[in-house]
């Protein structure tokens, strides 16, 4: 199923449940979450698979704390393109520069806002002057430093 395509799969009660232990925590065992909603971890399972397969659930993800890790410096970026049917091209680019980990076709003064984790300021100069800049098809950026993350999460699933 191309993942662009609408989809006539309505996820119920049961699937949101099953969602949102998982959005709790992504390795909880299918017969954990079986025994929590009273179900066996084989029709866990079985949902698990179509949900993927309509692609409702894309994948499970490890979420890293970056300033452990050395990256200490999160930035947004705009992007301005020399013209817009260039995105395509623009957005295979980005794509291959590790320090960019989100990209978002955006209405409004950018054409492209980006996310990107970088060590420290030196870091995300060379990041933008020698990666992102040079990426032919873009004008100019605009970037903006974040000073903390204060909320990320998934939306929150009514039942």
């Amino acid at each position: 199923m191309n993942p662009k395509e609408p989809s006539n799969y309505q996820i119920d009660n049961v699937d949101r449940k099953i969602i949102s232990l998982l959005m709790k925590d992504a390795m909880m065992p299918y017969t954990e979450i079986g025994n929590r909603i009273l179900m066996s971890s084989g029709t866990i399972h079985v949902r698990m698979e179509n949900l993927q397969k309509q692609g409702i659930v894309k994948g499970t993800t490890v979420i890293l704390d970056n300033a452990k890790l050395g990256y200490d410096l999160t930035a947004f970026v705009g992007v301005y393109l020399v013209k817009g049917s260039l995105y395509d091209r623009v957005i295979k680019r980005l794509e291959k520069i590790p320090e960019v980990v989100e990209a978002y076709y955006t209405t409004g003064v950018y054409s492209i806002f980006i996310k990107i984790v970088c060590r420290n300021t030196e870091h995300l100069r060379q990041v933008l002057n020698e990666k992102v800049q040079s990426v032919e098809g873009i004008d100019r950026t605009e970037t903006i430093i974040s000073l903390e993350e204060s909320i990320k999460r998934n939306i929150t699933l009514e039942e």
